[in-house]
Formats: C-alpha cells, sequence, structure tokens
C-alpha cells in the first residue's frame, strides 16, 4: 500500500509543471490538513466536527491552470469562471440548542446557505449569482436552483469577507437561505468525493451515511477563500475548507451511559491517515472546570496534551497525531474512547454569553407579530451585535411596528438599514447594530400582514406552512482569557476561520430558529367535489337526454304464438281449463 501511494506520488510529481501544483525545486504548492475535534457538550451529548482543509499556491483567477492535485477540479474551474472572491455553502439538518449544547465552534441555520463574493470584474452580478447556484445544485445534488430573486437579498455590514479581501463594495455580495432544504446521503456522497482520499483513508472513513444521519444535528459546510501565502502577504493562495459538524445523543449509543468511542459513534476505527496529508490529528476536549477533580478518562493515552483560548475560555485538548508512528505501534486501529469516572447527574449547564431565540405571535390568518430575543450573560461587558433579518414579500412589514425594548426601555439601534419587500420580485432586508448591555435581554418585535397568494403559488402542502429564514446575529464577544498569537498553529482549525483583531474578543455568528407561518390557503378540495357534482349531473342528465334522442321505437304486432303454444291450448281444452 505505501509502495504504490508513493509510486502515485512520484507520478505526480513527474506530471507537475511551474503552471501547475508543483514548483520548480519539486516542492509541492498544495497541502492537506484533516482534523477531528470531539466535545463533550454540557447536556451529555457529543459533538464530532470534522475539517478537511486545501491549501493551493495558485492562482486560480488566472487562465491555463489545468492541472489540479488536491484541490478539486470542479470547484477550481468554478471559481475560475465565474470570477468567485469568497464562496460558504452549508447545507444542515437540525438546529443547534446553544443554551444546552453550548457555543457552536461553527454554526450554520437549517436547511441550505450560500453566500458568495464575485470579484470587481464581473459585469451581471445577478446573472453569475444564478447560474453559479444551478452549477453548485449539480454538484452537491441539492435544491440550490431555486434560488431566485424572491429569496436574494444583499446585505451591508452583515456578510464581511473572511479572507484575503478588502472589499468595501456590497453590491458585490449575493447571500441566500432555503430553510426547506432536506439533507440526505445524496448531499454528502459528493461532499466526499472532493477530498483528495475520498472516503478511504484517513479521518474520513469515519463518514458513514447511517451513522452520521441518526444524530441530533448533521451540518456539512464547504468555505473557500484567499488567504496570505506567508507572513509578509505578497502572494496570495486559495484555501477550500470542508467542515462536517454532528451531534450525537451519547445516553442513545452508550446504552444508558455516558461513555462512548469511535466504534460506537461510527461503527469503525481508524487505521491510517490520508496519504496525502501533510498533517492528521484528532482533538479530544477533556477540558474540566475543576482541575482538582478530573471527569474524564481517555483511553489510549494521548500522544501530547494542548492548552489554548477557545471562544474566551481556556481549553485543553488531547492530541493524536495520525502521522506519527508510536501511534499504530501498540494496534493497528485507533479507537479513542472517554470514560466518565463518577456518573453525571447534575450536569452543570453553563450559559452561554450570547443566545437568541424567535418566534411568531397573533391569531388568525390576516396579521402577526415576529419576536426575536437576544440575550446578553456576561455578567459586566456589553457589547454591539448586528442583526439581520430576512422575510419572505408574502409577510408584509409594518416597519412603524419596529420596537426595541431593554429592561424595559427603549433601546434605539445605532445603525439601521431597511429595504422593503416587491410583491413577488425580492424580500424585506433589515440590518440593525444594537448595543446589548451587561446581563440583559433585548426584545424586538414588528408586526406584518400575511398576503394572499394565487393558487400557484402554493407549495404542494400548503398547510404545512411556510418557512421564513432565520435570524443572524454576528458579534465581538468578549472573553475573559486571551488568545495568544502562538496558539492559532496548534489550535485546532477552526479557530482560525474567523479571525480577531482583538485578542480579549472572539467573532461569532448565532442563527436562530426558523419560523414557520401559515398563510391563509384555499380549500384545494373543493375542486374536486366540484368536478364529482358537475361529472355527475352531466352524466345523469345528459345520458338520459341523449339517449331519448337516439333511441328508435319500433310497434310490435301481436303474434299468434308456436307449436308449444297450440299444444299447450290442446291440452288445457282437454282439461277444461281456458286457453292462453
Amino acid at each position: 500500500m505505501a509502495g504504490a501511494v508513493a509510486a502515485v506520488l512520484g507520478l505526480l510529481a513527474l506530471l507537475g509543471s511551474p503552471g501547475g501544483c508543483w514548483g520548480s525545486a519539486g516542492r509541492p504548492q498544495d497541502s492537506l490538513r484533516e482534523e477531528l475535534l470531539l466535545s463533550p457538550l454540557p447536556s451529555g451529548d457529543l459533538a464530532a466536527t470534522f475539517q478537511f482543509r486545501a491549501r493551493w499556491d495558485s492562482a486560480l483567477q488566472r487562465e491555463g491552470v489545468s492541472h489540479y492535485r488536491l484541490f478539486p477540479k470542479a470547484l477550481g474551474q468554478l471559481i475560475s469562471k465565474y470570477l468567485v472572491r469568497e464562496l460558504h455553502l452549508s447545507l444542515t439538518q437540525g438546529f443547534w440548542r446553544t443554551r444546552t449544547w453550548g457555543q457552536p465552534y461553527l454554526q450554520a441555520p437549517a436547511g441550505a446557505e450560500l453566500w458568495v463574493w464575485f470579484q470587481d470584474s464581473v459585469t451581471d452580478v445577478d446573472k453569475a449569482w444564478k447560474e453559479l447556484s444551478n452549477v453548485l445544485s449539480g454538484i452537491f445534488c441539492a435544491s440550490l436552483n431555486f434560488i431566485d430573486s424572491t429569496n436574494t437579498v444583499t446585505p451591508t455590514a452583515s456578510f464581511k469577507p473572511l479572507g484575503l479581501a478588502n472589499v468595501t463594495d456590497h453590491h458585490l455580495l449575493r447571500y441566500a437561505v432555503l430553510p426547506r432544504e432536506v439533507v440526505c446521503t445524496e448531499n454528502l456522497t459528493p461532499w466526499k468525493k472532493l477530498l483528495p482520499c475520498g472516503s478511504k483513508a484517513g479521518l474520513a472513513v469515519l463518514l458513514k451515511a447511517e451513522r452520521l444521519f441518526h444524530s441530533s444535528y448533521h451540518s456539512q459546510a464547504v468555505h473557500i477563500r484567499p488567504i496570505c501565502r506567508d507572513a509578509s502577504c505578497l502572494s496570495v493562495s486559495w484555501e477550500l475548507r470542508q467542515t462536517l459538524t454532528v451531534v450525537f445523543d451519547t445516553f442513545t449509543i452508550g446504552q444508558g451511559r455516558r461513555d462512548w468511542s469511535l466504534f460506537k459513534m461510527f461503527s469503525c476505527t481508524i487505521t491510517e491517515a490520508c496519504p496525502l496529508a501533510s498533517e492528521s490529528k484528532i482533538y479530544v476536549d477533556i477540558s474540566s472546570k475543576n482541575q482538582e477533580n478530573e471527569l474524564l478518562e481517555v483511553t489510549p493515552p494521548p500522544l501530547s496534551v494542548h492548552e489554548a483560548s477557545v471562544q474566551g475560555d481556556r481549553k485543553t485538548y488531547a492530541v493524536y497525531d495520525l502521522l506519527s508512528p508510536l501511534l499504530f505501534n501498540v494496534s493497528r486501529s485507533l479507537n479513542v474512547q472517554l470514560k466518565w469516572k463518577r456518573p453525571q447527574d447534575n450536569l452543570d449547564l453553563s450559559t452561554p454569553v450570547l443566545h437568541a431565540q424567535r418566534y411568531v405571535s397573533g391569531y388568525g390568518l390576516q396579521t402577526g407579530e415576529i419576536s426575536t430575543l437576544i440575550y446578553n450573560t456576561h455578567a459586566y461587558r456589553a457589547f454591539p451585535v448586528m442583526l439581520l433579518e430576512t422575510v419572505p414579500w408574502y409577510l408584509r412589514l409594518y416597519i412603524h411596528t419596529l420596537v426595541i425594548t431593554t429592561k424595559g426601555k427603549e433601546n434605539k439601534p445605532s445603525y439601521i438599514h431597511y429595504q422593503p419587500a416587491q410583491d413577488r420580485r425580492r424580500p424585506h432586508l433589515l440590518e440593525m447594530l444594537i448595543q446589548l448591555p451587561a446581563n440583559s435581554v433585548t426584545k424586538i418585535t414588528i408586526q406584518f400582514e400575511r398576503a394572499l397568494l394565487k393558487w400557484t403559488e402554493y407549495t404542494p402542502d400548503p398547510n404545512h406552512g411556510f418557512y421564513v429564514s432565520p435570524s443572524v446575529l454576528s458579534a465581538l464577544v468578549p472573553g475573559v482569557i486571551a488568545m495568544k498569537a502562538e496558539d492559532v498553529e496548534q489550535s485546532p482549525l477552526f479557530t482560525s476561520l474567523f479571525p480577531s483583531s482583538d485578542g480579549s474578543s472572539y467573532f461569532m455568528r448565532l442563527y436562530t430558529e426558523p419560523l414557520l407561518v401559515n398563510l391563509p390557503t384555499p380549500d384545494f378540495s373543493m375542486p374536486y367535489n366540484v368536478i364529482c357534482l358537475t361529472c355527475t349531473v352531466v352524466a345523469v342528465c345528459y345520458g338520459s337526454f341523449y339517449n331519448l334522442l337516439t333511441r328508435t321505437f319500433h310497434v310490435e304486432e301481436p303474434s299468434r304464438g308456436g307449436l308449444a303454444k297450440r299444444l299447450a291450448n290442446i291440452i288445457r281444452k282437454v282439461r277444461g281449463v281456458p286457453p292462453l
């Protein structure tokens, strides 16, 4: 196996060119890092976060790039053809319960989310956006082709570039969410095919659909962005991050116990790292608030232990390096196990610093109200939050009814941007910068009126309701422990996806629940009843009338009877009975 892989890599080196993936000195210009982060959640569940980062030191925007090694060719051609600066796509099944699971590392809204930054040279952004969504729909077998102008917005402040870009023209940005999108195996398969080793080696062997979709939460994403090639940032490299987050109910998997292992969760173990990966690690979060009384026991013993500041808190990770020859000396496979030293009856559910919820209130099918609650549980720090609301056009917002209250007082936003909807053309867009006082709950309410749709605009299940995209909250949350610069490279990869220049705070993006709103729905069974009644009346009336018009009447003369009648009359005459 190792000899075959070495031969393949040698062949790639011979075929490489300066315009391809190998430099003149024989050094590969692309690299692959894969990692798995296992985090016990405060509720007792377990979150597994996979991340595969492919970095390519090449200019995809120029023509002539024909050889792809680790970077997927389908995505590379997509970037060069549609002049994409950044692309972020997520497909999620379920909702991240922030209050019970804690703050997420990489959260995504339920359904499908797509936001793209285009280059300045794009002349028609709407056309490129439509074509790009159609191509991505075919690549990932998703319903992204349903993205159109009715569910696409252009935020002004909520979604800034995550890569190397100083873009101020927000007209180059497009954002859309499909809350009804259902994620299944047909979306996971093309996502795994983009990996350099597929699902044959490395951490990807754990990605079995029958185990991943038997979970409480599943989210897979693709992030493409330009980054600095080195510290001087004179050259640009392209980075592709494929992330997958899944939450398992360990109580169900462990048959009543909170203990877990790789085999219990994924029904398989790891035998080797991906041969093309330059780094392959497994991180197990063994952090404990009470350092004197450790509650977790990890087997086999980790090769090293790493401490880092993640989301304003000190984290301790047990690290397993799959490329280390010492890891597979004892056994041929790696099955990480975690056991609790004592029963966890009273779990300490610490409240996240920032979390939110959203709901619809009102009665009837004419008017209603959308309410959003934003919680800041920090004891003494206040911070601003950027709120993005996207509401479909058939919910007509009354912007004059917008009310923001905090601790019983009015809270005026320091920035507000509102774009009204147009019927059957574009949705409502509302962006606000709101200051959240310490230890407070901010309530945002706005009233709306339901519109009447055409009978052809209803979904096949109109009585189920219509989905409204979740709210998006972006904020720099204050942390207790500052992030050190030297911790970034050794820490898990997700810590570098949202960089923050201020070490005392960290960037966080949260999503609320998608709303389900009922609209005035006609009785679609009435046409069926009318058709049945009409057909019955036509059949009875027209059938009888047609029968009278087409039937021919003949007068039949009485006949004397045949031989049998004559014989019967003779017999009756002999017996003295009247004839027939």
